[in-house]
């Protein structure tokens, strides 16, 4: 297909995307939109740790810290200092944090930014480790940044968190954000840079010997992660108007995991849809938590149920799709019209 053919298409499907955004926003109620809004929130998150895990081969379990960097940056941004003044109950803020203060993308871009400089930090080090040393030691990391935000009230508030952080994750800065991290890390992996970083996830020591720095783009990678998933965590904490260190903690980590893993380790089209129907899938199984009605007879619902039958799901996904839901296949609008051709030619 010609590139403009593409761009048009492209263009189309964002005009399409907009639209349904508006007919969400005004027809359906709150809870149909917080969880668009979530579903938005996950794929960014699920494309951050696949570029790290499914493109680089980084094997990374500290997704939670990077997000909770965002976050804290976030809403220390956007809180105005009259509402900390009220929320630092334990300590006195510093006088810096009570008087800093930005606009909502200003801070959402500070909380990545504030993500991708740890990970460059922290990166440096373990990088040098093996997949399964650096699993572990990224998970360190992420508990780490939990602890330190439940012992220094003066800066987080310690464990009393933040709360009525301002809501201004609606429906388009979601969206807004889910489509630029698409856009940005789509193009960086059709790049020379993206195919060094497939070429380390498939052989590191061939990739060293034809010459690519490994380290370099390796940091690079994990830092490229770890600001979206800053990006995730500040949008995560205006989207829900409140963060304590509680929220950060390792099942944070293993959800987006699980949702790239289901999606398929190497794939962005996997990513979003696994992200959008691991989301949904999950709060449309609240049901089977609820009691159950049998003629005169009724059963109590059992807690957590839904995650029991959720995993179940998730098993067998892996068992006969053990590569995932689209492995490391893509959808394009060049592999549609290679299609359609072929159903012509049929």
């Amino acid at each position: 297909m010609k590139r403009y053919h593409v761009f048009a298409l492209n263009f189309m499907l964002v005009g399409v995307l907009a639209a349904l955004l508006a007919c969400a926003q005004r027809f359906l109620d709150g809870y149909s939109i917080q969880i668009l809004n979530l579903v938005a929130i996950n794929i960014l998150l699920a494309l951050s740790l696949n570029l790290i895990y499914g493109f680089t081969g980084m094997f990374s379990l500290g997704h939670a810290g990077f997000m909770a960097i965002g976050a804290y940056v976030c809403a220390i941004l956007i809180l105005s200092p009259d509402q900390k003044a009220m929320l630092f109950l334990l300590e006195p803020a510093y006088p810096w944090i009570e008087s800093a203060h930005a606009p909502f993308v200003v801070a959402v871009f500070a909380g990545g930014l504030a993500a991708a400089a740890m990970a460059a930090v922290v990166g440096f080090p373990l990088l040098r480790l093996g997949d399964d040393y650096l699993g572990i030691a990224t998970l360190g990391f992420a508990e780490i940044v939990r602890v330190v935000a439940n012992n220094v009230p003066r800066i987080t508030n310690g464990a009393l968190g933040f709360k009525g952080i301002p809501a201004y994750a609606n429906l388009w800065w979601n969206y807004g954000w889910c489509l630029l991290a698409l856009v940005l890390i789509v193009r960086i992996l059709r790049s020379n840079t993206g195919r060094c970083f497939k070429a380390i996830r498939d052989d590191e020591v061939a990739a060293r010997a034809m010459g690519v720095n490994v380290f370099r783009l390796k940091l690079l990678s994990f830092s490229l992660g770890a600001f979206f998933a800053g990006v995730g965590g500040g949008l995560l904490a205006s989207l829900l108007t409140t963060i304590d260190p509680k929220m950060f903690l390792f099942v944070l980590t293993f959800n987006v995991l699980m949702i790239v893993v289901m999606g398929g380790l190497g794939s962005v089209t996997g990513s979003v849809i696994a992200g959008a129907a691991v989301t949904i899938i999950l709060e449309w199984l609240r049901f089977v938590e609820d009691p159950i009605t049998l003629g005169s007879v009724t059963l109590p619902g059992i807690p957590g149920m839904r995650m029991v039958v959720f995993s179940l799901l998730l098993i067998a996904v892996i068992l006969f799709r053990r590569e995932g839901l689209m492995g490391t296949r893509e959808i394009s609008w060049e592999g549609i019209a290679a299609w359609l051709r072929q159903r012509r030619k049929a």
